[in-house]
């Protein structure tokens, strides 16, 4: 293994890494999957982003997730199968997803990884309140989203949000 924590192939090439940054609406994905991407040379994909260039006026119908997440997947199975390391930022609330993306990863040969952010509720609220994202989702999407998400069954590494960027970016390091 690299110090990223990436195998390395007999040529002493490192092999792509394929890592789903999941969690609820508002817990800080997005810092995490750039904190990650860093460390690790990657492109982030984000559902937020690509629904937006699918979709013009966004419904988030059960219809158009499917379709969004179907976009997602198949970009990263492109850059994977092209050497690229990817970190995918989104939701993966459901197990068949996380083990879709599992699953591409195998096909195409490259390490995956699963991480999941957590954060405290108020700390959540507060920064939903403020920000300024491309994402739409507000606090009423985080407690929707907190009674639908399937527990994780796999292996997984959890980072902690709830406290300063810098600590949050203290435990990527250590994790990657």
């Amino acid at each position: 293994m690299s110090r990223t924590g990436q195998s390395t192939g007999d040529s002493g090439e490192r092999r792509p890494e394929l890592v789903v940054v999941c969690g609820l609406p508002g817990v800080g994905k997005s810092t995490v999957a750039r904190a990650v991407a860093d460390r690790l040379d990657a492109a982030v994909l984000r559902t937020d982003v690509v629904r937006k260039e699918l979709f013009d006026d966004p419904k988030y119908t059960s219809e158009e997730s499917t379709t969004v997440y179907n976009e997602l997947l198949a970009r990263a199975r492109d850059r994977l199968a092209d050497g690229e390391s990817v970190v995918l930022d989104a939701t993966f609330k459901t197990r068949s997803r996380r083990r879709e993306a599992r699953d591409i990863a195998a096909e195409v040969d490259a390490d995956f990884r699963l991480v999941h952010v957590d954060c405290d509720t108020e700390v959540v609220e507060r920064r939903i309140a403020a920000r300024d994202d491309v994402s739409d989702a507000d606090f009423e999407v985080h407690l929707q989203f907190k009674d639908r998400f399937e527990p994780i069954e796999m292996d997984h590494e959890r980072i902690d949000n709830s406290g300063a960027e810098s600590e949050t970016v203290q435990q990527v390091e250590a994790t990657f």
